[in-house]
């Protein structure tokens, strides 16, 4: 549709994620679920050509970081169960544009956080898994949570995983 088109935003260059990135990301049929890194106060942070106080959200996926809004930290918090920036790191969240966002009395559209978090699947841990060694030695040294966070594993297979 606006393969040889150019956003009309597009011009109005940002350090920081926009619905202008958002609706550019959809067009290309990109899912909008990230990952927060890490979630830092930055005092005098320069953002759309203003210095503001703001909470900036960096992400593991190749994307700008998103200022997140009072709006937006509050949906943070109540994922995180935690009011505190640093523990909003490792957070998924799905983004969308939300049209009835409004700066300055004009409604201008805006990103936004979907009030539920994206559940995410789990690849399933099998002996034939390429990472089913470097599991195994990850639970042979105690390490048995995080291959949990990391991989669905059945069990079986569990029980596979644990033999010496």
């Amino acid at each position: 549709m606006s393969e040889n088109k150019t956003h009309y935003r597009k011009v109005f260059k940002s350090d920081h994620l926009g619905a202008a990135d958002l609706e550019e990301m959809t067009e290309e049929g990109k899912k909008l679920i990230f990952t927060f890194k890490e979630v830092k106060q930055e005092y005098g942070a320069k953002v759309a050509g203003k210095t503001i106080d703001a909470n900036i959200g960096y992400f593991n996926e190749e994307i700008k970081p998103l200022v997140l809004n009072s709006t937006n930290s509050k949906q943070m918090a109540k994922f995180a169960g935690s009011k505190f920036v640093e523990d909003w790191a490792g957070l998924t969240v799905e983004l969308f544009i939300d049209a009835s966002v409004k700066l300055k009395g004009e409604v201008v559209g805006g990103v936004r956080i979907r009030p539920t978090q994206p559940v995410l699947t789990k690849p399933e841990l099998t002996p034939d898994h390429p990472r089913w060694d470097e599991a195994r030695d990850a639970v042979k040294y105690g390490k048995l949570e995080g291959v949990q966070k990391s991989f669905s594993i059945s069990d079986d297979n569990l029980l596979k995983l644990q033999e010496k």
